[in-house]
């Protein structure tokens, strides 16, 4: 595969990047100690035209792929990963889920608000009792009349307390198992939504995590995306596409900890030198470094499957790849991050120095859009089913 970026693509790399540096790059020590998120942030990220990178311009949106959701994720998240993983639970798990399986309806009706920052999104899958074991949600939806009455609750939801529109699963027939999943859209104001608390997290601070409740809350049967019990095509279609980009954030987490790195090892002297001439020091560079770059050529080789896949593609290996991707990135910016906190040695371990912070927000993705083992578990079921690696 061929990583050169075209022209555009380098333009949306920087200016995606410069918007970010100094327009967040100074409120970061506010985001992270308050859990605050910059009011007006998504009306921004509208104007800046990224929050309907992959949309269609029929929407609102820029008409272009995955792979430029990638560029946007990596150069967000080297500036602030939260808001990147808010910036993603609205553009891809909600919006872009809505575009790829909604009926022109509701994509006409949701979209555009959306792409232009005027509505925030999300989408609410995780439930107290189901986390890596999707299947086993409990919330229920029972058709009545005109409207679905839907009960239960949804936990750890990115967005969930700031939310306007969110992408909801539940069980329509529990009987069928996976086979009785639906998804629906839900409006903040739809009665019987609410949030139940706002969840404090050690890192992503400044991206809202809440749990939501559904008492009887009624949702329009025309706000049914995609067919009735076929929740899990929704669902695993955008899981694909969600990993791809858990691993672009990873991209700028590791890479923003890795200059960090190189910077202080090239100014902080012990010994009478500066500790950038220690070999282990140079070790660990090369080997943050190393992992940066095999996880980006991992993630864009990802991205390439998915662009080809959400064009109608047949063929693809995206689920496999997808999770590859996640799995790799993750623990690498884990890694890497460790290693840059290492590096700074006492005063990495300090709130002011912000490599701390990286690697807080780094963790998450070890956990969050399936966890590595589950990743583990994806692919290799992939492998086995299919009786070989694939194509690329």
């Amino acid at each position: 595969m061929n990583l050169q970026l075209t022209d555009e693509q380098l333009m949306l790399e920087e200016t995606v990047y410069r918007w970010a540096k100094n327009e967040i790059g100074p409120l970061q020590e506010k985001i992270d100690e308050e859990d605050w998120m910059p009011p007006g942030l998504f009306r921004q990220l509208g104007e800046l035209g990224v929050l309907g990178v992959a949309i269609d311009e029929k929407y609102g949106g820029a008409g272009l792929d995955v792979i430029s959701e990638v560029i946007v994720g990596e150069q967000m998240a080297r500036i602030c990963p939260a808001l990147t993983l808010s910036f993603g639970a609205h553009s891809n798990l909600c919006a872009g889920n809505i575009h790829l399986n909604a009926n022109d309806e509701l994509k006409s009706k949701y979209l555009p608000p959306l792409v232009k920052g005027e509505k925030i999104g999300a989408l609410a899958l995780t439930e107290p009792g189901a986390g890596s074991d999707a299947m086993g949600i409990r919330t229920r939806a029972v058709l009545d009349g005109d409207h679905f009455v839907l009960n239960g609750s949804k936990m750890f939801i990115t967005n969930g307390p700031i939310a306007d529109i969110i992408l909801v699963y539940a069980k329509t027939e529990p009987e069928r198992g996976p086979a009785g999943i639906s998804a629906f859209i839900v409006e903040k104001q739809f009665e019987g939504f609410s949030v139940s608390r706002k969840i404090k997290k050690m890192g992503m601070r400044g991206s809202p995590t809440g749990e939501l409740s559904f008492d009887n809350c009624r949702v329009p049967a025309e706000n049914l995306v995609g067919e009735l019990n076929r929740g899990v095509q929704v669902m695993t279609r955008g899981l694909d596409i969600e990993r791809v980009l858990v691993a672009a954030c990873c991209l700028g987490i590791a890479r923003q900890a890795t200059d960090y790195a190189i910077k202080y090892a090239g100014e902080r002297e012990q010994f009478g030198r500066p500790i950038a001439s220690f070999q282990m020091i140079q070790a660990k560079l090369a080997e943050m470094y190393t992992a940066y770059v095999a996880a980006r050529a991992l993630t864009f080789q990802a991205a390439a499957v998915a662009a080809k896949a959400t064009r109608g593609g047949k063929g693809t290996d995206l689920t496999q790849m997808a999770a590859a991707a996640a799995l790799f990135a993750a623990e690498a910016a884990t890694k890497v991050c460790s290693d840059a906190i290492q590096i700074h040695g006492g005063y990495g371990y300090c709130l002011e120095f912000p490599v701390q912070k990286l690697w807080r927000d780094a963790k998450l993705f070890e956990i969050g859009a399936g966890t590595s083992e589950i990743r583990k578990l994806v692919i290799a079921r992939e492998l086995i089913m299919k009786g070989r690696i694939g194509t690329f």
